[in-house]
């Protein structure tokens, strides 16, 4: 008769085991504990208990009804007479070689791997120990026919030893560590048992085994990991090895294999020595050697510049180049639109390039109407002026410089207003990788910011800024954004033309920090010089580039065609106007 269920608490009161007991069919039961059988599990009428062997037991009358005897323990199910790792009966288990695994007996008996037999002498488990304080606190028992394992915990612990650190002391040449303990032992056995080899506890999701133990395996001169031949294995196999920096290597396995142990069974020591000892210091993505890299300096494509349309500018930031960040400031009113959309213009006429545009203070046909009225010399976008014009050559106009040539040229963002950053993200990235365009236009920042929930604007700027700087990395195309500027205290403000540093910029440091220039915008537009007025000064506040700060020319606005035009003369200019690059901004981050 075979046992139904199992790891019942036992029927006699006076026993206490809460997992003792197994179930029969007929509804008796036994306990491993103390020996004692009942007839019924659920309302016992019949007890028996005496130290005589379960057989003894078995064919002992009870009673004259002649009740159901206990059944003989099936051969598999010894095991749960054992409490513990130490207590297992040496005349049923001892340490073998780990046949089913090409393990060696001398290997089991070093990392004190037991083997629990049948009764036909084969293997049923494999019992690993994990030690604290030289003591045995937990074990993997893994079964043979299914290879599952489960855990059994002898004590209280955290559990983050290394399976077999109990080996060592610390400090060596060379230590290895497996995400199993069967790779453990067969690096170790195939490498003539000279070097250790460790494992950690549960596969890839053992991370934090590594930092508990970093001290540790810190002692070693070198660590190799040598994890399973698979991508999820190997990720971890990266994320471990940074945590060594400069120690570690991480031992590539031939394909067609899994693991260590797998080489071992097929017989492939010296494959696996080879693939073992050719493993190269594992070094971090962005970490370099340069001296590795000589030959990539004199190769590498240089960045082509594309001049500004103003020559004041070109002297000092040597143009624009795709995979930079721009970031063009100012207070309100002053042109900072007019003067991105004149570099619009500019690139259309001067490049093959595509342009993309976000401009979210403006409808699209806005937008359109400016980049045609520099074309034109004049003032398109206001309904008079166009009217004027005629509409006839308005679209001769258009035609001329939206299609022909620059057909296909020019992306725009049709919405209005504030928009999720999420939502603009997409766009960007869809113009970018979609409409092929090498320069990105967004005006403005705090339109972004205003769209979103969240209303810490700083933390907020700083991921968009970030955002936007893995897309200029990412793309390498060039990313031009307009940002506002914080109110000034006092009646100087930068509407009557107050002079602007870095520590201006509206909302977070980081829009210094990330972009790779800074160009402010300066006006006096309540001058009582109407000339003066409209006279803007360009003061470059950072050129990561260059390195060439301070003013950088003048631009006059000419109220007949809207345009900016560049004053040579510039003799108005004072010693006052170039200063050194600003460093007071807040929270900066060197890049």
């Amino acid at each position: 008769m075979a046992f139904v269920k199992e790891g019942l608490p036992c029927p006699f009161p006076d026993c206490k085991s809460s997992d003792a007991a197994a179930l029969n069919e007929d509804g008796s039961s036994f306990c491993f504990s103390c020996r004692g059988w009942a007839n019924n599990y659920d309302s016992p009428t019949i007890f028996r208990r005496n130290s005589q062997p379960v057989k003894e037991l078995m064919v002992e009358p009870l009673t004259t009804s002649s009740p159901t005897p206990p059944p003989t323990k099936p051969k598999t199910n010894h095991l749960k007479v054992m409490k513990s790792y130490n207590d297992l009966d040496l005349s049923k288990t001892s340490f073998n070689k780990l046949q089913d695994r090409g393990l060696s007996l001398d290997t089991a008996r070093y990392y004190g791997v037991k083997s629990v037999l049948g009764e036909d002498g084969l293997p049923l488990e494999h019992w690993y120990p994990y030690y604290e304080d030289n003591e045995v606190v937990s074990y993997k028992v893994r079964k043979v026919a299914d290879k599952d394992f489960r855990w059994v915990h002898l004590k209280e612990s955290s559990n983050k030893k290394l399976f077999g650190q109990q080996l060592l002391q610390g400090g060596g040449p060379l230590l290895t560590i497996t995400e199993g303990e069967c790779d453990a032992m067969a690096i170790y056995q195939m490498q003539g048992s000279k070097y250790a080899a460790l494992s950690v506890n549960n596969g890839v999701q053992s991370l934090n085994e590594i930092r508990a133990n970093i001290e540790f395996i810190e002692s070693f001169k070198q660590v190799f990991i040598c994890y399973d031949n698979e991508p999820k294995a190997k990720e971890a196999a990266r994320k471990a090895a940074d945590l060594i920096p400069g120690k570690a290597k991480i031992v590539i396995l031939p394909d067609g294999f899994k693991d260590a142990n797998e080489m071992l069974q097929a017989g492939k020591v010296t494959e696996f020595n080879k693939a073992f000892w050719a493993a190269q210091t594992y070094t971090p993505s962005g970490v370099i050697n340069l001296s590795n890299s000589i030959s990539k300096l004199n190769t590498r494509e240089q960045k082509e510049s594309i001049p500004y349309p103003w020559e004041g500018l070109n002297k000092k930031l040597y143009g624009l180049r795709q995979g930079e960040l721009v970031t063009f400031t100012g207070g309100t009113g002053l042109g900072k639109s007019s003067v991105v959309r004149e570099i619009e213009y500019w690139l259309l006429n001067n490049t093959d390039h595509r342009i993309g545009i976000v401009a979210l203070e403006e409808s699209w046909e806005r937008t359109a109407d400016g980049i045609l009225s520099i074309a034109a010399d004049k003032r398109l976008y206001i309904d008079d002026v166009r009217e004027e014009y005629g509409k006839d050559k308005y679209s001769d106009l258009a035609n001329e410089v939206l299609g022909g040539d620059n057909q296909d040229r020019l992306w725009i963002h049709a919405h209005f207003g504030a928009s999720n950053f999420d939502q603009i993200l997409s766009k960007i990235n869809y113009m970018i990788v979609g409409c092929g365009c090498k320069w990105i236009v967004v005006d403005h920042l705090q339109m972004i910011v205003a769209a979103s929930e969240d209303k810490n604007e700083r933390s907020l700027i700083d991921k968009i800024m970030t955002e936007l700087r893995k897309i200029v990395e990412k793309t390498g195309a060039g990313l031009i954004l307009v940002s506002h500027l914080r109110r000034l205290e006092g009646n100087a403000g930068h509407e009557n033309g107050a002079q602007v540093n870095l520590s201006h910029l509206r909302g977070s440091g980081g829009i210094a920090q990330i972009s790779d220039c800074v160009i402010a915008l300066e006006r006096n537009q309540q001058h009582d010089n109407e000339e003066e007025a409209h006279k803007t000064r360009l003061r470059v506040l950072k050129s990561r580039y260059t390195g060439e700060v301070g003013v950088a020319t003048y631009l006059q606005y000419d109220k007949e065609s809207g345009r900016l035009l560049e004053i040579q003369d510039q003799d108005k200019e004072s010693k006052s106007d170039n200063y050194k690059q600003e460093e007071d901004y807040d929270d900066r981050i060197p890049w």
